[in-house]
């Protein structure tokens, strides 16, 4: 097989695709890995790996690197193409709420790029709880219907197999059986020549960010998250503390985790939600308790 392998990693809001795209970077592979990421805040860099950073690349002493996706994938793409020595594979990190399938096709308009694969992670929590909302089911069936693997993270329970074999998807491993998911993610096998869409109509989204939140205590935290409005689903926040330090805060559906952080590289905070269900003026009012 010829060309650059280029594989795509999906999956809903907070399913924990950062995550396993931390896992890889740091797993004995060999090979000189390209990440493309919408930023570098989530990406936990283990220290001993990090040999430089600028401001839209981190190089890793392991080969990898890490792109944000600030500008034109095509445009980001083009530049790793040029690199000397050139990347061994290439992953992109979709959007949640995106159709990893629309990506992929990249791989088939650029003659030096070759399809891997497209890997959906599934929300172990939270994935049949989204499977019967109507407002998101149909968006959440497409992307994992789109995958030639699906990654089930945050648990082992029995019940989600049960739940992909319903939705007759053939190809599913749990996030910590990292050999089978870098077989197809790194190696390749058995794929097919194309991604295959399954494209849905889905909901309207909404945005709403603060790159300068002011400082919380975790009681003011733990208050915010016990009153959140309806229609949030998803909330990624590094947050001052008022003492000292600070405090990292995700929301995932009704999944909520806070926890401490002595340093950081910037602040700021991101929450999506359905648009028929709730307001940024909403969202900011709740936020910055007004």
């Amino acid at each position: 097989m010829t060309g650059l392998p280029l594989t795509v990693i999906g999956g809903y809001l907070g399913a924990g695709k950062t995550t396993l795209i931390n896992q890889v970077l740091g797993a004995a592979h060999g090979l000189r890995l390209a990440v493309l990421v919408n930023d570098f805040g989530a990406i936990n860099i283990d220290a001993a790996l990090l040999q430089s950073a600028t401001e839209d690349t981190i190089e890793l002493t392991n080969g990898c690197i890490c792109c944000t996706m600030s500008g034109d994938l095509f445009f980001t793409i083009g530049d790793l193409l040029d690199r000397d020595p050139r990347p061994d594979h290439i992953l992109v990190e979709a959007s949640g709420i995106g159709d990893p399938a629309k990506i992929a096709a990249v791989s088939l308009a650029e003659k030096e790029l070759r399809y891997a694969g497209i890997i959906t992670v599934a929300d172990g929590l939270n994935i049949a709880e989204q499977l019967s909302d109507p407002r998101i089911s149909e968006q959440v069936k497409s992307q994992l219907r789109s995958a030639d693997l699906v990654v089930v993270s945050k648990t082992r329970e029995l019940h989600v197999g049960s739940l992909l074999q319903d939705m007759d998807i053939p190809r599913w491993a749990y996030a910590d059986d990292l050999e089978t998911v870098a077989a197809l993610m790194l190696d390749g096998t058995d794929l097919p020549a194309r991604p295959a869409s399954d494209a849905q109509s889905h909901p309207a989204y909404l945005h709403w960010s603060d790159t300068a939140p002011p400082a919380l205590s975790r009681e003011d935290i733990d208050l915010r998250l016990s009153n959140m409005p309806p229609g949030l689903l998803r909330l990624k926040a590094l947050v001052p503390d008022k003492t000292s330090g600070f405090w990292e805060v995700h929301v995932v559906g009704r999944q909520k985790q806070v926890r401490r952080r002595d340093d950081v590289a910037s602040i700021g905070l991101v929450a999506i939600g359905l648009n028929d269900a709730l307001s940024q003026a909403e969202i900011m009012r709740w936020w910055r308790g007004t």
